[in-house]
């Protein structure tokens, strides 16, 4: 059995998202999935990618498609996805795009390498580097490298970072290199000539004997001044022939340079300056001499003014000559237009004559109206001239600036160099360019700008620029920072010119090419050099070649940017695998832990994750420094004793850690990749400490740097990634890492030194630790010393350290045995805390102490025994996992075997029930004090809620903290199901068998396990119940089953029962003792209608609401039996000929709607038609509740009962509609509706004998669906409906035309004994037939119901109050006639129960009117937001003045009811289908793109449900049930239908 299953990370693809920005980090071997978003779900959405198909090359240029797999193959997108197998490491680009949008949207992902060293390969993890940099010119001959290297090795570095190895510029600097492809000569004695092959070989040779890892710098944007090959291709840099637009920057170099040779030549003393540059006056003197005499002198401004003579004679000519402008250039606009010199010419820019001639027109051709044109042309360039005059001046300003500020810095800064006098070896200011001539005056130089043979070796050199965009190229056209002398200057090196591709700059790109080949051939790994100013496209370009020889290639960067964003561009563009961070950067040491923090690992004690989860954005991955080499050293700015705690919380990080030769040596000094010519020390173990040349462990910080660093190694092999930073006081930073599985620990406790502690007063009195768990034992405990052997002395040969420290190390020793440790003391928190209290002693700045912790033996093992139970729901727990000797016999069943003993209604209580099903129980949903209540008091109560924390690992949520602070929780969670007793007890024992462990281990670990346990139940939890349903939820998307779930949160059984009895003679009636009465009583399911509101008590049952929802939740689910009994026991309450709305368990029902009798009906033949056998149901016995009208209820075997088949119940309620129905409501008055008027308890619904609709109602009642009664006393609408719909509401006809046409079918095949109806009319009986009442209705509807877009349709008797055409009208014979024809989508119900009323084509055009007018985000807008009662937003609690909204009057006046869409869809499905294959597959599309709303909604919902409405366009209604059982059901009929 694998322990680790297949990780897979999900990316859900968002119309329009650019995600180039964000970092998605993956390992090799992970398989990212693409997923449609619900703005994407229902679209053809293309996904291509340039990650390579298996066996291809990469080409980034190069994207192809990726295939669509659907596991389900139908119904939904919810699961629908594309994959990659990540096997290549890299960075690789992915974009989708649909329609005619070939990208909307796009971003990267980020493949990791693998690193492997070692004669047997073995991998090294990326958090288990630790690096040590070297600059490769200290090293010696080739022939030394070995002894000098050996000093990483010997203080446990595997990786080695080497500075250019190439041969070096004139300056001599690490990274001026005079030739990228030549290895530096210096690396070979006298009578040999060492190649890249023998360099090779040597990191071979580390690479498997020491099992070291060695990467190296490229440097791509610049080569040293003086390197040959830029002589021979000067177009390789920026120089004046190219990139003429630095010209006058040039001029201004030019300039700098002669003012150097003036203050040199002690030339400008008169004017206050010397060549010695000492205090303010010398630098205003400075100022004084660029203003009076530089500026003035070369006359920048010309480069960008306009040769006004010139133009205006052009101009005088052209009129003269009648000239016009062209108008397809001008477009006939005004404004004048100045075209700057593409050479820079002094007076070059141009005029464009034809923005001239449209803007200063003559009036007349006259030569004084030309004059006068002439004149105004001359004024407004004057004008222009000046304003470019007055650009040059506040660029010359900030030049100004710039110089005096390099002034300041190389000449009088303490921090700065101090160079002394300005002399031509160190001029006033680094020139910008190169100038390969003989010195001569300023303007003979001038003079060579114009000889392009000359003017090309003027190069620009390299550098850069504070709070530049780094994403800019500063040498490109457009950027000013050359002339305003920004650019702070690398006067030893070129910057190169690379163009946009290579064909810009053949010479320069296959030279970089080489140079690329031959690092990526013999090294694993790269550092680019200057990340930030290296040319993207050049870098990706490059990085491409490099990976072709070393496929697993591992990038470093340093990047400067500033934002995480930007550095998130290069790192995702290039394929970044770690960002070098320096832990110098941070002030203190509370700064220095959260560094630690924030550059890996999870929190100690975090949650444990899926292998199939959401792809989350990351930050880079850190290579974090104690120093870099190119930095200050730390011993200058912080103190010697500094050097081991520091390093020791950088080793604590989980990343890649590391430092620079030297540090761990102690050196007093920065060591410059410039000046610095010695050599390193090499390694000796018996070196003294004044040894010259030579090292050993006695050095420095480097016995405790080989300690810590073989502690990092193992802490991340080991898995220990889980990181808790503790910053105890000012001084000391405590740093935990956790291995999760094992639940071992490594605490640091690391007392920084960033003063001197001969010169700092740091508190004597250390406060103590108490660390949770066993000290296993003293990891390490060392601190920096001083010791007698000399002082430091710089070494003319050597580069050494300071012999006057040491550290005083122990390693693996006792805690008894510790030298740091005072006191150990065992204290307890409580009976499952074990914690040990340490006192400190000798914690000395410059200390670092490691423990290794365990939990205590009784903890660890019941952790154990925890993970073994686990490992039944993933293999991921045999780690660390330990078989219970003694396990309770529930756990030694699996809880599968368990659960599956469970009954759908059981897995109501064991996930769902809302809190007012649980205080009909006697309890409640469990309540955080001080938060708030789950919604649930099952499972998915608590799952919710770990959904959002788990992912962040929020271990500070109130959730967790309840978790920590007591077992009151987890008592609930078993408690709650043991007390039920039965199969639901035998789970909740199981889960006490796991809580009685899991009370025992520490607490901080108490939120993660549970989480475990309850992921396992839950899961466990849906498989039974899933495999418990029908083949369609069984094989169908995530979608289905959420939906189908909702079957299970609405269906189940309370306290007391909600239906009424069955017959006692029906088979398959489930029973149960009562608690109360000791006798037996039915317990069949009923449906809530809705949560939380319609949940428990006599509100929970509704006629209407449970037969609409039955089909989805039911029956298309499976729940065929429970479902049976649900219609059987509503129709024993049959009445009036209708089956109540409010059920009152059938005692007190309302009979008081007019159309749930026509949903139960529609239920019955849905019954029918979707179970097998489902007709037997006609003949199921009835218990009739109520014998005549006027009855009491009766119940089943008492004397007045009777009981009768089903089938003739149904043809009792046809019979009394055909007859006609008019009857009072039982007890009217304020005592079943306080809100209602008398004559709204009058009910009347009947048959109209020559349309054959069913009509009825009145103005005072509400019979359908929409029945909302006045409340508002204020607004005076208190006892009148809203919504009457009186006469024939449109889904209440097609609801009696299914039934009609069903039973029609069935006596036609002999299933229904019925053809017709007996009444009494007029004094006689007479018969009238199902099939005459079927015909009738078929002939007359779209007669009556349809509005013609023919303004003269016959049919049509008042077109006066037609105000939409095309569309069908809700009712028919309305009280108020103008209801008629409001539009609603009722009419769509009857589209899907009788669709054989409508037209096609008409039907389909009613729709697209719908579709237009009332489709919102989730649900349908109950009216036409065109009407002017229209109000979209539900408020319950207002009361104001105003009729139509007060106390919620607009319920069902325009807020958007979510069950109607699952009809609206239906209904297109259906049409659609009728139209052909194009429309059918352009509205599943349709239907597939509105339901992702639907999925999304339910996916993140604490309920796990679909609300009963919402405000207009989607808006949240807090009035709303949160899950309603239509909602829910309608939506996965639509998916059933599909």
């Amino acid at each position: 059995m694998s322990l680790q299953a297949k990780q897979v990370r999900v990316l859900v693809l968002r119309d329009m998202e650019q995600l180039g920005r964000t970092l998605f980090r993956l390992d090799q071997g992970f398989e990212l999935q693409f997923r449609l978003g619900p703005t994407l779900q229902g679209k053809h959405v293309r996904v291509h990618t340039n990650y390579p198909a298996p066996g291809e090359h990469f080409d980034r240029h190069t994207f192809r498609a990726l295939d669509w797999h659907n596991p389900t193959g139908r119904e939904d997108d919810s699961d629908k996805f594309c994959s990659l197998d990540l096997q290549i490491a890299g960075s690789y680009q992915y974009n989708f795009g649909h329609g005619r949008e070939e990208k909307s949207g796009s971003g990267y992902v980020v493949v990791d390498p693998v690193l492997r060293a070692g004669a047997d390969n073995h991998h090294v993890h990326l958090d288990c580097i630790t690096i040590q940099t070297y600059l490769s010119k200290c090293l010696g001959h080739l022939d030394d490298w070995p002894d000098r290297l050996r000093v990483a090795k010997e203080s446990g570095y595997n990786m080695i970072h080497f500075t250019p190895l190439q041969m070096l510029g004139k300056s001599r600097s690490c990274y001026s290199l005079a030739d990228q492809l030549s290895l530096n000569p210096e690396f070979s004695p006298p009578g040999k000539n060492y190649t890249w092959t023998d360099v090779g070989e040597l990191v071979q040779k580390l690479k498997k004997e020491w099992n070291m890892i060695c990467i190296t710098d490229v440097v791509y944007n610049h080569t040293a001044a003086n390197s040959p090959w830029i002589k021979e291709h000067p177009e390789c840099g920026y120089n004046l022939v190219n990139s003429p637009h630095l010209r006058p920057a040039w001029v201004l170099d030019r300039a700098m340079w002669h003012m150097t040779c003036n203050m040199a030549d002690a030339k400008y003393t008169a004017n206050g300056l010397p060549a010695q540059v000492q205090n303010e006056g010398h630098l205003n003197a400075i100022r004084d001499v660029l203003w009076g005499q530089v500026f003035p002198k070369i006359k920048l401004w010309e480069f960008f003014q306009v040769r006004i003579e010139s133009a205006v004679e052009e101009f005088r000519d052209l009129l003269t000559d009648g000239e016009k402008p062209d108008q397809k250039k001008t477009g006939g606009k005004q404004g004048l237009k100045i075209i700057q010199d593409p050479k820079f010419r002094r007076f070059g820019n141009e005029v464009d004559m034809d923005s001239v001639l449209e803007t200063f027109v003559p009036h007349s051709h006259s030569t004084q109206a030309i004059l006068e044109a002439c004149n105004r042309l001359w004024g407004r360039l004057e004008e222009i001239n000046k304003e470019q005059y007055q650009q040059m001046i506040h660029h010359q300003e900030q030049a100004a600036n710039c110089i005096v500020g390099n002034v300041v810095y190389e000449r009088l800064a303490d921090h700065g160099p101090k160079l002394g006098p300005v002399t031509r070896k160190d001029p006033i200011v680094t020139s910008y360019f190169t100038f390969p001539f003989e010195e001569k005056s300023l303007e003979d130089d001038l003079k060579m700008m114009d000889q392009p043979d000359k003017a090309c070796h003027f190069l620009a050199h390299n550098g850069w620029v504070m709070g530049d965009d780094p994403l800019r190229n500063f040498a490109e056209p457009g950027s000013n920072v050359y002339i305003r002398r920004e650019l702070i200057c690398w006067g030893d090196s070129v910057k190169l010119r690379y163009g946009d591709k290579p064909d810009d700059c053949p010479y320069l790109w296959a030279h970089m090419q080489k140079y690329t080949e031959i690092t990526a051939k013999h090294f694993a790994g790269v550092r680019l050099d200057n990340c930030h100013s290296t040319p993207l496209h050049v870098a990706e370009y490059m990085l491409d070649v490099a990976r072709v020889a070393m496929p697993s290639l591992y990038v470093v960067a340093e990047l400067f940017t500033g934002s995480e964003d930007l550095d998130n561009v290069f790192v995702n563009k290039l394929g970044i695998t770690s960002l070098i961070r320096e832990a110098m950067s941070a002030g203190d040491s509370h700064e220095e832990g959260r560094l630690v923090y924030r550059y890996g690992g999870e929190p100690v004690g975090a949650f444990v994750q899926p292998s199939l989860r959401p792809l989350m954005p990351s930050i880079a991955h850190a290579m974090f420094l104690d120093v870099t080499h190119d930095n200050e050293c730390p011993i200058q700015l912080r103190s010697a004793y500094d050097s081991l705690p520091s390093s020791a919380i950088v080793s604590m990080a989980c990343c890649c850690s590391g430092s620079t030769r030297g540090y761990d040596e102690m050196v007093p000094h920065q060591i410059s990749v410039v000046k610095e010519e010695r050599f390193y020390p090499k390694w000796n173990p018996d070196a003294k400490a004044s040894s010259p040349g030579e090292v050993s462990l006695m050095t420095g910080i480097i016995a405790g740097k080989l300690a810590l660093n073989k502690m990092h190694q193992d802490l991340a092999s080991k898995g220990f990634n889980q990181v808790y930073v503790d910053q105890v006081d000012e001084d000391i930073v405590a740093v935990t890492r956790h291995c999760p599985s094992t639940h071992q620990s490594v605490v640091a406790v690391c007392r920084t030194a960033f003063h001197n502690p001969k010169h700092h007063q740091y508190r004597k009195e250390v406060p103590p630790m108490f660390i949770p768990g066993k000290i296993d034992e003293v990891v390490l405990e060392a601190r920096v010393i001083d010791r007698h052997a000399g002082t430091y002395k710089k070494c003319e040969k050597y580069i050494n350290g300071m012999p006057e420290y040491t550290v005083e190390i122990k390693e693996h020793i006792q805690l008894k045995d510790s030298g740091v440790v005072k006191h150990a003391g065992v204290t307890s928190k409580g009976s499952s805390e074990f914690v040990q209290e340490i006192v400190f002693e000798r914690l000395t700045p410059g200390s670092v102490i490691a423990f290794r912790v365990s939990l205590d033996p009784r903890a660890q093992e019941l952790v154990g025994v925890i993970r073994y139970h686990l490992i039944q729901f993933s293999p991921k727990y045999k780690l660390g996992s330990l078989p219970d000797q003694d396990t309770p016999t529930i756990l030694e069943t699996p809880l599968a075997q368990i659960m599956s003993k469970l009954t759908l209604a059981d897995m109501n209580m064991l996930l769902f029930r809302c809190d007012s099903e649980e205080q009909e129980e006697g309890g409640g949903c469990y309540n955080i004090p001080s938060w708030t209540s789950f919604k649930y008091g099952g499972l998915q109560g608590l799952l919710s809620v770990m959904a959002d924390i788990r992912p962040k690992n929020d271990l500070g949520h109130p959730v967790c903290d309840n978790l920590r602070q007591g077992d009151w929780m987890i008592d609930y969670v078993s408690n709650r199901l043991v007390s039920r007793g039965g199969a639901l007890g035998e789970v909740g024992k199981w889960l006490k068998g796991m809580f009685h462990y899991l009370k025992h281990i520490p607490r901080y670990l108490i939120p993660c396990y549970f989480d475990a346990i309850l992921v396992g139940a839950y899961t466990t939890a849906l498989d039974v119940t899933f495999n418990k349903m029908s083949s369609f939820v069984q094989n169908g998307s995530t979608f289905v089953k959420l939906l189908a779930l909702g079957s299970v949160q609405m269906c189940g059984v309370g306290s007391f029962p909600a239906l009424p009895p069955l017959s006692l003679a029906l088979p398959d009636v489930p029973y149960r003792l009562n608690k109360s009465t000791g006798k037996k009583e039915q317990c069949c399911v009923s449906l809530a209608a809705g949560l939380p509101h319609f949940s428990s008590g006599i509100f929970r049952c509704w006629g209407r609401d449970t037969f609409i929802a039955l089909r989805g939740l039911m029956l298309v689910t499976g729940r065929h039996l429970e479902a049976r009994n649900i219609i059987l026991a509503f129709a024993g309450t049959l009445r009036h000929g209708l089956i109540p709305n409010l059920l009152g368990e059938g005692i007190s029902a309302r009979y008081n709607c007019r159309d749930a009798v026509w949903w139960w009906m529609q239920c019955i033949q849905d019954y029918c038609t979707l179970v097998p056998e489902g007709t037997a149901i006609l003949h199921c016995p009835v218990v009739r509740m109520y014998p005549h009208d006027d009855s009491e209820p009766h119940a089943p075997g008492t004397p007045f009962s009777f009981t009768q088949p089903l089938c003739d119940v149904i043809h009792e309620a046809m019979t009394r509609h055909m007859q006609g129905i008019d009857f009072r409501e039982r007890n009217a008055g304020p005592n079943i509706d306080m809100h209602m008027k008398d004559e709204g308890f009058n009910v009347v619904a009947k048959v109209h004998r020559y349309t054959g609709f069913v009509y009825g109602g009145n103005r005072f009642n509400c019979g359908t669906w929409m029945d909302k009664m006045g409340e508002s006393d204020k607004a005076r609408n208190k006892g009148m409906p809203a919504t009457p719909r009186d006469g024939s509401a449109v889904e209440m006809v097609g609801l009696s035309k299914s039934a009609v046409r069903w039973l029609v079918e069935l006596h036609k095949k002999g299933l229904f004994p019925h053809s017709s109806m007996k009444i009494h009319r007029d004094g006689k009986e007479l018969k009238v037939s199902y099939e005459d009442w079927n015909h009738k209705i078929q002939v007359n509807f779209e007669n009556n119901f349809y509005v013609s877009h023919d303004e003269k349709d016959p049919n049509e008797k008042h077109p006066d109050l037609v105000h939409k055409r095309g569309i069908y009208k809700d009712s028919h014979g309305a009280s108020s006639l103008w209801c008629d024809y409001q539009l609603r989508p009722n009419f769509c119900i009857a589209m899907v129960v009788a669709p054989e009323l409508f037209t096609v084509e008409r039907a389909w055009k009613a729709l697209e009117v719908a579709e237009k007018k009332l489709l919102g985000p989730l649900g349908m807008k109950t009216l036409d937001p065109d009407d002017m009662v229209y109000c979209g937003v539900y408020d319950n609690a207002l009361d104001n003045d105003n009729y139509n909204v007060a106390r919620g009057f607009n319920y069902h006046q325009g807020p958007e009811w979510l069950w109607p869409i699952g009809y609206f869809l239906r209904a297109k499905l259906y049409f659609a289908k009728k139209l052909g294959k194009e429309t059918y597959d352009q509205t599943v599309y349709l239907v597939k793109s509105i339901l992702s709303q639907h999925y999304v909604h339910l996916e993140r919902s604490s309920w796990k449900g679909l609300p009963e409405l919402t405000n207009e366009n989607g808006q949240n209604c807090p009035f709303s049930c949160e899950s309603q059982a239509w909602s829910i059901s309608t939506v996965l009929e639509v998916l059933h239908d599909m």
